[in-house]
């Protein structure tokens, strides 16, 4: 799939839809004063772009149907999940730390350096979403692989994010270090199930002819492993969780594996 203008024009009007989505929740934020209210957009932040890019062209391809379905579904799910864990919590200890960091006037800052910056990131990570719903190439193998990829992506990280709510809501386990269930092979399982969705929706864009959109799994791969997801968390919870050095030595990291010791 070879993007032309009026692919470019609703992919540009998909990055507008983001920014005023991420423009809207950054006013409740202000009310709120809580900007990790974020997070709950997130999948709609991905998912804008692509349902501008079906509403604006005059023909989806065939893989639009199925593909809007999966991401419809991840969205909802991601976004319900994390809407429900952070319902009466306060502002997340991360964007805590990066408000001290920007005061004073972090709120208007915030606009910028949180909700526009997601909804930038958000449409690059669509970018598969986008190649492959207006692509009309024919299905092919690449397309099975794919889908059952992402599939599996999405069911892990539901399952690792179900084990981990019903541990939360033990008050015998408050302050105790979650390593049961998919939790016992790796230390971030949700993370590695989305890591396996990005990778899996970018072979059926391979197949829909847009490979260059290899951009988007990878910058989620940085942004899971090496920026917002392990790095962070991880430093969060040595700080707060005593038993956590003694599970990081024996469980690994990010690819479910052999539990050592």
């Amino acid at each position: 799939m070879t993007p032309d203008a009026h692919w470019f024009h609703a992919a540009a009007l998909g990055l507008g839809l983001g920014a005023l989505l991420a423009s809207g929740v950054w006013a409740v934020s202000i009310a709120k004063r809580d900007v990790s209210i974020v997070d709950s957009a997130w999948g709609f932040l991905v998912l804008a772009p692509a349902l501008v890019i079906v509403a604006m062209l005059p023909h989806s391809g065939p893989r639009a149907s199925v593909v809007l379905t999966l991401a419809v579904v991840w969205a909802l799910r991601l976004s319900l999940h994390i809407a429900w864990r952070h319902r009466g919590q306060p502002e997340d200890r991360r964007y805590q730390a990066i408000r001290t960091r920007n005061e004073p006037h972090f709120a208007w800052k915030s606009l910028y350096l949180v909700f526009g910056l997601q909804a930038l990131l958000a449409w690059i990570v669509a970018a598969p979403l986008m190649a492959t719903v207006a692509s009309l190439a024919p299905w092919n193998a690449l397309d099975a692989l794919g889908l059952a990829l992402a599939v599996f992506g999405l069911l892990f990280e539901t399952v690792a994010d179900a084990q981990l709510s019903r541990f939360r809501a033990d008050a015998r386990n408050r302050g105790q270090v979650m390593d049961r269930g998919l939790w016992r092979f790796s230390r971030h399982p949700n993370y590695f199930g989305e890591f396996c969705v990005w990778w899996g929706l970018w072979l059926v864009a391979v197949a829909a002819g847009a490979w260059w959109t290899v951009l988007s799994p990878l910058l989620m791969s940085v942004l899971l492993i090496k920026v917002s997801g392990v790095p962070l968390l991880e430093e969060d919870l040595r700080r707060h969780r005593p038993g956590y050095a003694i599970y990081v030595r024996r469980t690994p990291a990010f690819v479910p594996g052999r539990v050592r010791g």
